[in-house]
């Protein structure tokens, strides 16, 4: 596989409309899905567009995929989880209130947000309730075990749902989406001031990310995890973690820096280096950290512009599928050796 080949990969990048709003994009299999505002998926895995319809009476407001399904939450009260094939089934039926995030695991595992409520769900179908002391808009699964950190306001909750009551890790403010390092360290929050805030999980010792002209509200670790790639910025700023105080006291690199154009989403590749960077202006940008390599996918919209709202890779790294808060969307095939 190769990222360097020629200075541009748009002859690669076949567009198409999605058809509304794409809320989330995922791979399924071999399949290339993007979840829609209006409550549909679109399927992208044949010589045709394939639409099927996940919440009939709402909007999906969130998604998360395990690798087979498609989980999506909505503003009809119903966490739903959808197959290529066109299966639906009902996770659950929340009587009508707002599914504020979702999460989901490989082996079947799904978390929700409800209110002020979590609900973690078994393979098995069981489910266990941990109240909250606010809303949640950002939960994430730890890579290894059965635990959860969900942020909220004033830090972030870290629940074994088999365990009884979570650790809680103080920061005052508002916090928005949660992620954590594939080595399972490191727990980081986007926050509703322009930065970010993370905890060392073993003593609680608090990382502050601040500088950034806008919210972040895209987060991506490298394969490696010791990269994370954040929006909100001019570029995508890429935070080390290779130390055991991750980027404290290191600064971060930046990579496709656009004057006075934010980035608004970002990817890193599943095996390599290298990181896909969406525009608010519909550019997408693919940059290799390594060299400083920089392609571009989907060159930025002299109309109205598409903001990039998905991004996501298939497992093998060849495929990027790209989706806009108008509805254009497209995949890259990368070309291989």
């Amino acid at each position: 596989m190769t990222f360097g080949a020629a200075p541009s990969l748009t002859s690669a990048f076949t567009p198409f409309d999605a058809g509304a709003e794409v809320v989330a994009a995922s791979f399924l299999g071999e399949a290339p899905v993007l979840a829609l505002g209006d409550g549909r998926l679109t399927i992208a895995g044949g010589a045709e567009l394939r639409h099927s319809v996940a919440h009939p009476d709402g909007a999906i407001l969130v998604a998360a995929s395990d690798g087979e399904r498609l989980i999506t939450g909505g503003d009809d009260g119903l966490v739903i989880a959808s197959g290529v094939a066109g299966g639906r089934e009902i996770i659950a039926d929340e009587k009508g209130k707002w599914i504020d995030a979702v999460a989901a695991r490989g082996d079947g595992t799904l978390a929700w947000t409800v209110g002020r409520e979590l609900r973690a769900r078994t393979p098995k179908g069981e489910v266990k309730t941990l109240p909250l002391p606010s809303s949640s808009r950002g939960i994430a699964f730890f890579p290894k075990g059965y635990r959860l950190a969900i942020a909220h306001y004033n830090g972030v909750s870290l629940w074994f749902p088999n365990a009884g009551a979570p650790e809680v890790l103080e920061w005052k403010g508002s916090h928005i989406d949660a992620t954590v390092s594939p080595d399972g360290k490191f727990v980081l929050t986007t926050m509703q001031e322009n930065m970010l805030h993370g905890w060392r999980v073993s003593d609680g010792k608090n990382m502050r990310m601040a500088g950034y002209p806008a919210k972040t509200r895209s987060l991506s670790w490298s394969h490696d995890g010791k990269w994370l790639a954040t929006s909100g910025a001019d570029a995508c700023v890429v935070w080390p973690f290779q130390s055991k105080d991750g980027p404290m006291g290191e600064s971060p690199r930046e990579c496709g820096v656009r004057p006075e154009v934010k980035v608004t989403r970002v990817a890193f590749h599943p095996r390599a280096l290298a990181v896909a960077v969406g525009y608010e202006d519909g550019m997408v940008m693919l940059c290799r950290l390594t060299d400083a390599a920089e392609l571009l996918v989907r060159a930025p919209d002299q109309g109205a512009p598409a903001r990039i709202s998905a991004l996501c890779w298939d497992a093998k790294g060849t495929r990027l599928l790209v989706g806009a808060e108008t509805g254009a969307a497209g995949v890259l095939t990368l070309p291989t050796k």
